[in-house]
């Protein structure tokens, strides 16, 4: 199962970001599970340069932006 963590605040682009990120996962048929990361410190861990930011199994792959189903279901390897 993959692990996917939506990073940021919980502003209105951090919830896109996550609708687009189950979207993808769901019309890949893929299981995940969903981890919400708004503690700045934990944010920072991560090298992110802007918010929002996508984790899929411990590799930051999207930062600062909303990506498409498409490219986030190629890096969940779909």
């Amino acid at each position: 199962m993959l692990t996917v963590k939506i990073l940021g605040s919980g502003c209105a682009n951090c919830r896109k970001l996550e609708a687009v990120a189950r979207e993808a996962a769901a019309g890949a048929g893929l299981e995940a599970e969903f981890v919400k990361v708004t503690d700045m410190k934990a944010i920072m861990a991560y090298d992110l340069l802007a918010t929002p930011g996508l984790v899929i199994d411990e590799k930051l792959v999207s930062s600062g932006r909303i990506p498409t189903q498409a490219e986030v279901r190629g890096w969940m390897g779909a």
